[in-house]
């Protein structure tokens, strides 16, 4: 991505000096030769040099250097893919307007904002100018209706990554309808987006999102099992679920997952009190019907399945249900700075173990009694 750099706007002069020199077969006086004559002058640079020189420095810096003069503008615009407008802490909105009509070839564009600036006119230009668009972060634009949703459907259709957490104003029916034109969708952040986010939206997401693989859902306490078990069903390519605070669901929707969708590796479930342990023995058991789909496989990959767990403050839980769990999938760790298994307030659970701590105790036991 442009930007990854922190090369202020005046270090582009020794940028330039840099790659003319790597360019070119030699500096004279008065320019660097290169095989298609003299360059004398910044407007002189080939396209090919100008984006070599724009992916060293940060993502203000390009659009600075997109309007030195024309050449440099469609070079740049044509020519760049990645762009992002976090650093701006003002007037994003009225730089988005004037900027999308020119980058009209952007395949990720970053919006994320610390204050909401954003407003749906903005969004829609880019729906209207950027078609090409697979990566879109609108996260905290708070001032956003669903307008820009109905825009990012008909505009956008291309979308693989979509981030609208804390968009707290759109609705369930806007996000089914993104949904039903955005079918590419494989990574969606719903974190907060209490309206959008219930089950009739997540419904049309299992419906038309079939590649979907990872989904944040946190906070979104208007979710249940129907929901979730539309994901489970529709969805069957799920890596990563985040389900934290959706208080209303129930074993059935960890059940269904576990059933369904065979390559989850990290499932959120923190302050899902409605959850037992009759939800995490289909977990464990998930990993021993996967095991049975490839039994032609002699050795299981420990780190195939879960990878990540969150079940904090899932107070119904039980040691044994849990340690079942954790002695599936290898790779889910309690050990000092491998966490992955997470069980903060749950005291109950302080017996549960991952295998490096038996692996640990096996090695002590081994040196405090050597065999003789």
């Amino acid at each position: 991505m442009v930007g990854k750099g922190n090369l202020r706007a005046e270090d582009l002069n020794l940028c330039f000096e840099k790659l003319m020199m790597l360019g070119g077969n030699g500096i004279r006086k008065g320019g660097v030769k290169m095989e298609g004559g003299i360059i004398t002058e910044w407007k002189d640079i080939p396209t090919e040099l100008l984006l070599q020189i724009v992916s060293l420095v940060d993502d203000k810096t390009v659009i600075m250097a997109s309007g030195v003069c024309r050449g440099w503008r469609d070079a740049i615009c044509l020519g760049l893919t990645h762009l992002s407008f976090s650093w701006c802490s003002k007037n994003m909105n009225n730089l988005v307007l004037s900027l999308a009509p020119k980058f009209t070839k952007l395949q990720s564009l970053i919006l994320r904002q610390d204050k909401p600036q954003l407003e749906d006119h903005a969004v829609e230009t880019i729906a209207n100018c950027c078609h090409d668009l697979q990566v879109l972060d609108l996260s905290k634009s708070f001032k956003l209706s669903d307008s820009s949703l109905y825009a990012l459907a008909h505009g956008c259709p291309n979308l693989s990554k979509l981030n609208i957490s804390g968009c707290s104003a759109f609705s369930d029916s806007a996000l089914a309808y993104l949904a039903s034109f955005c079918r590419k969708l494989k990574v969606l952040n719903l974190c907060g987006c209490v309206k959008a986010a219930s089950d009739s939206a997540l419904q049309a997401i299992g419906c038309y999102c079939s590649q979907l693989q990872s989904l944040n859902l946190g906070w979104c306490d208007n979710v249940s099992d129907v929901g979730v078990m539309s994901l489970a069903y529709g969805c069957p390519d799920l890596r990563t679920l985040d389900l934290c605070g959706c208080v209303r669901i129930t074993d059935d929707s960890v059940i269904a997952l576990a059933n369904r969708c065979l390559h989850l590796r990290s499932l959120g479930l923190y302050y899902c009190q409605n959850i037992t342990d009759r939800a995490m023995y289909s977990l464990a058991h998930s990993r021993v019907k996967k095991t049975s789909m490839w039994e032609s496989v002699k050795e299981i990959n420990d780190e195939d399945g879960l990878r990540t767990l969150n079940i904090s403050q899932c107070t119904a839980l039980t040691p044994p249900a849990v340690q079942a769990v954790c002695d599936s999938f290898p790779a889910l760790h309690t050990c000092s700075g491998r966490h992955s298994l997470i069980m903060s307030g749950c005291l109950n659970l302080m017996s549960v173990h991952c295998a490096c701590a038996f692996h640990a105790h096996r090695t002590a036991s081994n040196v405090a009694h050597p065999a003789h």
